[in-house]
């Protein structure tokens, strides 16, 4: 089973591309929560662990935590990071 990690950093507004941002600035939202992730990750069906006491190796100073997502072997990691950060544009609207 496919293991894929979601990280905060990649939907935050607030970074660049070069930062971690990995979807565009329209899907991309102000200090995202791995609550937030998880449950965007349940809506689109998949399984998601939440695990608050990592940090992203790009900003190790900040304890955001991440999200496993499990069971999505039917989609890149692309994919389902696009459609992670749709939904939780749609939670915050």
């Amino acid at each position: 089973m496919v293991e894929n990690v979601i990280w905060p950093a990649y939907l935050d507004a607030a970074l660049s591309r070069a930062e971690g941002r990995r979807v565009a600035e329209d899907l991309a939202v102000e200090e995202p929560t791995v609550d937030e992730i998880a449950k965007a990750v349940q809506q689109i069906g998949y399984d998601a662990t939440i695990e608050r006491d990592k940090a992203y190796s790009r900003e190790p100073w900040a304890d955001r935590g991440r999200v496993v997502v499990r069971g999505a072997d039917d989609s890149t990691k692309n994919d389902l990071v696009q459609a992670v950060a749709a939904y939780v544009v749609a939670m915050r609207e």
